[in-house]
């Protein structure tokens, strides 16, 4: 059973059952709200996702869409969206306790992605920071 929970540990989740998809978001919209240049979603159906510890901070982030973060320390966990993703729950999966169990298996929203971002394999790579 996958489980995770922000930054500070103030709040925690778990997720039972099968895995809807793992997909990395290009959109305006997760861009602005995480301040990174996309973000990793892993995807259960909403009954089988459950707060463990803790009661995360919610925010319309849009007519439809509601992100939910540690009040505490600002780290971004889920997503809900009854309008598009009905009965869905989007996970941050960064804060999965095992994020690199699972890879993600497509990018989503890429028509607003970064142009940037396409060259980022081709930038120098450091274990830690350059000399």
């Amino acid at each position: 059973m996958p489980s995770g929970g922000c930054q500070c540990g103030a709040v925690r989740y778990e997720a039972a059952g099968e895995v809807l998809h793992h997909a990395i978001c290009h959109c305006e919209d997760c861009r602005r709200s995480a301040g990174a240049p996309m973000v990793a979603w892993i995807a259960f159906k909403s009954d089988q996702v459950r707060i463990t510890a803790g009661t995360p901070k919610v925010h319309a982030s849009s007519e439809h869409g509601r992100r939910h973060f540690c009040g505490d320390c600002g780290t971004g966990l889920l997503y809900l969206n009854e309008a598009f993703l009905p009965g869905i729950t989007d996970i941050q999966s960064a804060t999965l306790d095992d994020a690199a169990a699972q890879a993600p298996g497509a990018h989503i929203q890429y028509a607003e992605h970064l142009a940037w971002t396409e060259q980022l394999d081709s930038l120098p790579k450091f274990d830690r920071y350059p000399a």
